[in-house]
């Protein structure tokens, strides 16, 4: 009798020997899963976190340039929607011309003190972008040899008076869109005045590497 008693010890103590053994690997797992569960919680909580606050510092931006504009916007000559400042081309320029009107001086001049103010505090520069409608330039127009030119040459013109108004000479370029990207429909009047318009925009300050820090 005891003889056969030693050997069902023998033959249930590898069966529970196996049993813990799986129960550990079990549990390493289950571990290992809730690190990695936890890390991917952590993971997107930061990027939750940082969106949040890209969000709040965009709307602390945007409000702050509405309140440096509350002259120029409450006269109606310009418009500020999503940070981007719109003016009408008829009051910058005739048509087909890149020849800085009386009126569109003035408001460039009203809008540089403020926006000159707005990128002390900001390490940000203005994107001056030319716009037109989808019509040729005038045949009898010789300057331009298509609405890329003319945009162009009308962004440049705005950015070389802003410049001349106080705006820093490194802290304003300017860009081209031509035809495209419109904000209107180009099958009417209305909708081809809107287009043709100049747009100016803070947008992040490029970033200088050292090799262009030694070319200058």
């Amino acid at each position: 009798m005891i003889e056969h008693a030693g050997e069902e010890d023998g033959l249930a103590a590898p069966v529970w020997a196996a049993f813990a053994d799986l129960m550990a690997v079990l549990l390493g797992v289950f571990v290992l899963i809730l690190v990695c569960v936890i890390g991917v919680q952590l993971q997107l909580s930061a990027r939750l976190d940082e969106a949040v606050r890209q969000r709040q510092a965009e709307a602390q931006q945007r409000q702050a340039l509405e309140q440096a504009l509350a002259a120029p916007l409450a006269d109606g000559r310009i418009t500020l929607v999503d940070g981007r400042i719109g003016i009408r081309g008829n009051v910058l320029f005739a048509l087909n011309s890149d020849q800085l009107q009386p009126e569109g001086r003035q408001v460039l001049r009203a809008l540089a003190a403020p926006l000159a103010g707005y990128l002390k505090a900001r390490e940000q520069v203005l994107m001056v972008s030319g716009f037109t409608d989808d019509r040729p330039v005038h045949e009898g127009n010789r300057r331009f040899a298509d609405n890329w030119e003319l945009s162009a040459q009308r962004a440049l013109t705005v950015t070389r008076t802003l410049i001349e108004e106080g705006v820093p000479a490194d802290s304003v370029f300017a860009a081209a869109f031509g035809e495209h990207q419109p904000v209107g429909s180009n099958a009417d009047e209305e909708g081809r005045a809107r287009n043709r318009r100049v747009e100016i925009a803070p947008v992040p300050r490029p970033v200088r590497t050292a090799g262009a820090a030694d070319a200058d």
